[in-house]
């Protein structure tokens, strides 16, 4: 939406009172002016304050305005108010704001060049209004005005700029684990299915494989989606009413267990130990318990989907005093695609195993992804936070 053209802000508020002052200046000592001069002083004046509700939109003009107004006003009065001077300071600063700093100090440096024209070379030495520390300080004013408002420029620029950042690694994070969710949970429906329709096919009259193989179909879309709806519930929490339906809670380390059933139901044979064993519910934080998580979770589906003639995979989640170690280990001849693919290694589009990199590495960890002799291997390390004293 368009800013209004004229703003109401408290600055031209504050900006009103040099006007009142020079209004009542120009009342109680009107006979050293004539009418005529008072009225057009005093108009100039009002005129350079009603002007700085328009320097969003016209940061430039008002300058000008401010300035000639300005030059015209201190050579007719003889009372000299406040509201010129001050109107053409907040000028220079908001034109400093909006970016046009070179036409700032062009007019800064304007303004300074008439005014010791003026004082030095127009006038007789008896006849000057402005001594030279007014110079100096009109200078030093001038210079300041202008470099705050340029670097209150900068920092909003930075702010917008992280800002910016956030709502892009937020969006990131959230893709991340949509890719997740559903890239595993499918890739278990689609191998469980295709298997089921296999065996079908061999033996028609034989239900009973089909049968565990769609509750297990069943099972693993039931968990996605409560997976799929804790994650997008995010996205609502900012506009939710307080008291609202609660969102489904992050999966964790409890949860390594019901990831290797939904494995093992592909004709994987799934090996899953944990040090200690079990793990405590609060072994390590939230955020890292979601990150071996959802390691572990990819690993697995790059198993499924991509190493061809693993038939056993190992998983093993170990916790000390300093890190979380992750290791999955699969007899395949593969692991990951050739390249390119989605869940490649460090295909530039954050998921698969560039994405569980990133994971690790946001926690201050690292991962490594590579063939074995005997398959893949995917290692992970994520640091922890130092366990109370009698904690182990």
């Amino acid at each position: 939406m368009t800013p209004p053209m004229f703003r109401m802000d408290r600055v031209i508020l504050l900006a009103g009172l040099p006007l009142l002052v020079d209004t009542v200046l120009f009342a109680v000592r009107h006979a050293d002016e004539t009418l005529p001069v008072l009225l057009t002083t005093w108009l100039l004046g009002a005129l350079c304050w009603a002007a700085l509700g328009l320097r969003h939109r016209r940061p430039l003009a008002v300058a000008l305005f401010t300035l000639v107004a300005a030059g015209v006003y201190y050579p007719l009065s003889s009372l000299d108010g406040l509201t010129p001077g001050v109107a053409f300071v907040l000028a220079l600063y908001t034109l400093s704001r909006a970016g046009q700093l070179i036409a700032a100090v062009t007019l800064a440096v304007a303004t300074m060049l008439a005014m010791t024209y003026g004082e030095f070379v127009a006038s007789n030495a008896d006849q000057r209004h402005v001594d030279n520390m007014s110079m100096v300080l009109f200078e030093g004013w001038f210079l300041a005005v202008i470099a705050f408002g340029h670097a209150m420029r900068v920092r909003q620029a930075y702010q917008e700029e992280s800002e910016r950042r956030a709502a892009v690694a937020e969006r990131l994070r959230i893709s991340r684990e949509i890719h997740d969710v559903l890239g595993h949970s499918l890739s278990l429906i689609s191998v469980q299915a295709g298997a089921a329709l296999h065996r079908s096919a061999k033996r028609p009259g034989e239900t009973a494989e089909l049968t565990r193989a769609l509750e297990s179909v069943r099972d693993t879309s039931k968990d996605a989606l409560r997976e799929l709806r804790g994650t997008l519930g995010m996205l609502r929490q900012v506009d939710e009413e307080p008291g609202g339906a609660p969102t489904a809670p992050a999966p964790g380390l409890a949860d390594l267990g019901r990831l290797a059933d939904r494995a093992r139901a592909t004709g994987l044979a799934v090996t899953l130990r944990t040090d200690p064993d079990p793990l405590p519910p609060d072994a390590v934080g939230t955020g890292t318990a979601l990150a071996a998580y959802r390691i572990v979770q990819e690993s697995l589906t790059n198993v499924t989907r991509h190493a061809a003639g693993a038939t056993a995979v190992r998983v093993q989640v170990t916790r000390d005093a300093a890190e979380l170690r992750i290791l999955v280990e699969d007899d395949g001849s593969g692991g990951a695609p050739p390249g390119g693919g989605s869940t490649g290694p460090d295909d530039g589009t954050g998921f698969g195993i560039g994405g569980m990199r990133e994971r690790a590495r946001a926690l201050g960890g690292e991962l490594t992804a590579g063939h074995t002799d005997s398959g893949f291997r995917v290692t992970a390390r994520l640091p922890l936070a130092p366990l109370p004293e009698g904690q182990a």
